[in-house]
């Protein structure tokens, strides 16, 4: 299975497999008192569903913000299900 690349510049993790890529996206709000960062979407090809992708995305880009020190926001209910 590839590897998860961060493209902090496009605020994304990747997944790129057979020409395809497989997406964990991010915005970032440093204005409140802490940062925070808001997982708003996740995309995988369907061709390449049930393969555990989104999952391998998730947990990559969760274990980066609680890292980074972020308060952790999820718009993209696939990403909530993480956090309860």
């Amino acid at each position: 299975m590839a590897e998860v690349q961060h493209q902090a510049q496009q605020h994304k993790f990747v997944i790129h497999q057979d020409g395809s890529e497989a997406v964990l996206a991010y915005r970032i709000d440093l204005a409140g008192k802490s940062p925070r960062v808001d997982f708003y979407s996740t995309y995988v090809p369907p061709e390449f569903r049930g393969q555990g992708l989104a999952e391998k995305l998730v947990r990559t880009g969760l274990k980066w913000a609680r890292e980074q020190g972020f308060q952790i926001q999820a718009s993209c209910w696939y990403v909530a299900k993480f956090l309860r």
